[in-house]
């Protein structure tokens, strides 16, 4: 007997159906193949949100949808190891997904994010596909790491702790797939920033890495950003289970909004007949 999954590529098309009955729920991970450091695997952000995918499936009632590893990479332009594809080239790409997921019969097409500089493109190009879905259907992106509280968050992430090829990222490979990680050259580098004056930076990252190509390129030797020697299996679990519970809260409270404020259905322009 051929064994459960919640992979929808190794589902058959009579299983899908089944699924379809009862369910309309599909997670796309998106990640980037681009340089991790000398340590860590280039696939590095779409091993992460796959395999959180996988495990937050089944409380999401929910398909794990072949993942996007092509994507936007455009702060790590100058290493060699870096496959990108065109910002309009990403979005024309989240956009047909969008809509053939919704012919598919989903009602929920979530784009489960790994690689940050991927996220207002998804945003925006769901935005883009909104008039080739079904009215019942809705397509976003979450970021797995949204929904984790602040101050936990600090103590795995940060200007200090590292934001790339860090202890979070190698701790979550160790424990999903040690073969992706060469533990003898793991180390740590943190870009000069200057002190900052607000707590949360977010806008300056934002205004620095998107408008400068090849900026972590420039400002690390190594392609790491944060101490990567202190990873462990163990707290890859821890935090890979911290991501899941992330993604899931993300998700439902966005099924709240929803159900408080149902959008208004589109009215179709009616075409006047010529005499």
């Amino acid at each position: 007997m051929k064994p459960p999954t919640v992979f929808l590529g190794e589902l058959t098309n009579a299983e899908l159906e089944v699924f379809l009955r009862k369910d309309h729920t599909v997670i796309i991970p998106v990640g980037a193949v681009e340089q991790h450091g000398p340590h860590s695997a280039m696939l590095t952000d779409v091993v992460i949100p796959t395999e959180i995918a996988r495990r937050a499936a089944p409380r999401l009632r929910a398909l794990v949808a072949p993942p996007i590893n092509y994507a936007l990479s455009y702060p790590h332009t100058g290493f060699l190891g870096v496959a990108q594809i065109r910002i309009g080239t990403f979005m024309a790409l989240i956009e047909d997904l969008c809509a053939t997921f919704g012919e598919m019969g989903m009602k929920r097409i979530v784009f489960l994010n790994g690689h940050y500089d991927n996220t207002y493109a998804i945003a925006y190009a769901c935005t883009n596909a909104r008039p080739r879905l079904p009215e019942d259907c809705r397509a976003f992106p979450i970021n797995y790491w949204d929904g984790i509280p602040g101050k936990i968050a600090s103590e795995w992430s940060g200007l200090e702790r590292g934001l790339h090829a860090h202890t979070a990222e190698v701790a979550c490979l160790l424990a999903i797939n040690p073969n992706l990680v060469d533990r003898e050259k793991l180390n740590q580098e943190v870009p000069p920033f200057p002190k900052y004056e607000i707590e949360n930076i977010g806008a300056v990252h934002t205004a620095y890495f998107f408008s400068n190509p090849g900026s972590v390129h420039w400002i690390t030797k190594s392609g790491t950003w944060g101490e990567a020697r202190t990873a462990t299996a163990q707290k890859g679990e821890e935090y890979i289970e911290l991501c899941v519970k992330s993604t899931e809260l993300i998700f439902r409270e966005i099924e709240r909004t929803f159900a408080a404020m149902p959008p208004v259905l589109r009215r179709r322009r009616k075409t006047r007949k010529r005499r």
